[in-house]
């Protein structure tokens, strides 16, 4: 097998401004192309240099490879989350530009390997230790190639992908790179955070890369999508649990500790048994405050707020019922209750009933229930809830009350990056996370 070319769609826009650094060729005329350009899109036609482009790729490639680049101005790094904003970006490989839903996409097109070296800088710190920085290198290039794969079977198949169940009582959906059909994956959170040349790596994750080099995890002879999210809050979820309802033998729940905590009743689904483990903080991988090892995995503006392994949002029934009404585009009136009907075995909610004065409505899965109860993202949907100042029956305020970061599926970071600073090897800490498979070499 050979080293893969990718496709990352990294902005969209209706006018994109970029800076060729080197020379690169425009596939259209043959013409070389450097310094400052802009691309702008009206009626379904990217324009350029005289050049009028209806839906397929504006295609630059540099003449060569290793030493081009090029910077997009403007990307939005963090999209709908707390942390959104803007930053300029540079890349190595060719720029592609596609009209897609009345904007621009910008896509680049590189190496695989190239773009590990980025993921891991944007992913997490270049300067996390090496053992953990090659067990990221092998979860990307697992996860990357499993999504490759699954693309291509998608697009062969006369059946359509269906990611929403919606009715009268209940809608339900789960969120995967399937929402992207004209690339492989996206740069931002909602596959990979990819931020190109632009977050300085080191020689470390360069060496982590190189080691690892067409390594990636295998489970009866196919290659993993192995999934990691920031705190898994102390038990990994099932992957279907999260997504489509297909079991993954290497993607089960997993206590993210050496031995299952004393004290707790570990059958999360149950009621009880969650409302105990999300009050309390329990030991767990996961479980630190050791500035150093987050440091290793979080961002400076994922250290913007610190509260990852527990946590706690407040809001009045004025702030939820107008966050609910706009978040699902359905009138509940006053809000009466959050009713948990299903959980995994993290404990993380997979349906939630909100009762309002006016309707209820069953939603789930767990990313759909943290945008409708958040401006951006909950931490997580592993939450129970407590209801303030009853009066007739209505809640003056729901106070929600969590656990974990992120969806909580396969690799755990922040509890990797605790068992690398224990001294745990890659392989030990990529087999502690994905029971059962198997490290593989594919090229």
């Amino acid at each position: 097998m050979k080293e893969p070319q990718l496709r990352i769609g990294i902005m969209y826009e209706k006018e994109i401004s970029f800076h060729l650094n080197g020379t690169y060729v425009l596939q259209q005329n043959n013409k070389e192309y450097t310094g400052k350009q802009s691309v702008a899109y009206e009626d379904g036609i990217i324009s350029f240099d005289g050049i009028s482009v209806p839906v397929e790729a504006l295609v630059f490639y540099p003449k060569d490879y290793n030493q081009g680049s090029f910077e997009l101005f403007d990307v939005t790094i963090g999209i709908k989350f707390h942390w959104e904003r803007k930053e300029n970006q540079s890349f190595k490989g060719a720029l592609h530009f596609i009209c897609e839903n009345e904007k621009i996409t910008a896509i680049n097109v590189l190496a695989l390997e190239d773009y590990l070296i980025s993921v891991i800088s944007s992913e997490m710190s270049a300067n996390s230790s090496l053992e953990l920085l090659k067990a990221h290198a092998v979860i990307s290039r697992s996860w990357l190639m499993a999504q490759v794969i699954k693309g291509e079977t998608l697009q062969q198949s006369d059946t359509k992908y269906q990611s929403i169940v919606e009715n009268e009582a209940e809608y339900i959906r789960w969120y995967d790179r399937e929402d992207h059909v004209n690339f492989d994956v996206c740069a931002d959170d909602h596959c990979q955070r990819y931020q190109g040349i632009t977050k300085q790596s080191t020689s470390l994750v360069v060496e982590a890369i190189n080691a690892t080099r067409g390594l990636v995890l295998t489970s009866e002879g196919e290659i993993c999508d192995a999934r990691f999210s920031k705190c898994c809050g102390g038990v990994a979820e099932t992957f279907e649990n999260v997504w489509e309802p297909v079991n993954h033998k290497y993607l089960q729940a997993v206590i993210d500790n050496p031995h299952t905590p004393v004290g707790y009743d570990m059958d999360l689904e149950k009621e009880a048994a969650a409302d105990k483990w999300i009050r309390t903080s329990p030991e767990a991988f996961c479980n630190t405050t050791d500035k150093e090892i987050l440091s290793q995995v979080l961002n400076d503006y994922d250290q913007e707020t610190m509260d990852f392994y527990r946590w706690k949002v407040a809001y009045s029934q004025a702030e939820i019922a107008d966050l609910i009404a706009r978040k699902t585009g359905k009138e509940f009136g006053q809000i009466l209750d959050l009713i948990p009907i299903e959980r995994g075995e993290s404990g993380r909610l997979i349906k939630l009933k909100i009762v309002g004065s006016k309707r209820s409505l069953v939603i789930g899965k767990e990313l759909e229930i943290r945008k409708v109860l958040s401006e951006s993202h909950l931490y997580s949907s592993e939450f129970v809830v407590d209801k303030l100042g009853i009066e007739k029956g209505v809640p003056a305020q729901f106070v929600l009350i969590g656990a974990g970061w992120g969806h909580g599926v396969g690799l755990c970071q922040i509890g990797a990056a605790v068992m690398g600073a224990k001294g745990y090897k890659y392989d030990e800490i990529l087999l502690h996370y994905f029971r059962g498979a198997a490290l593989e070499k594919r090229y």
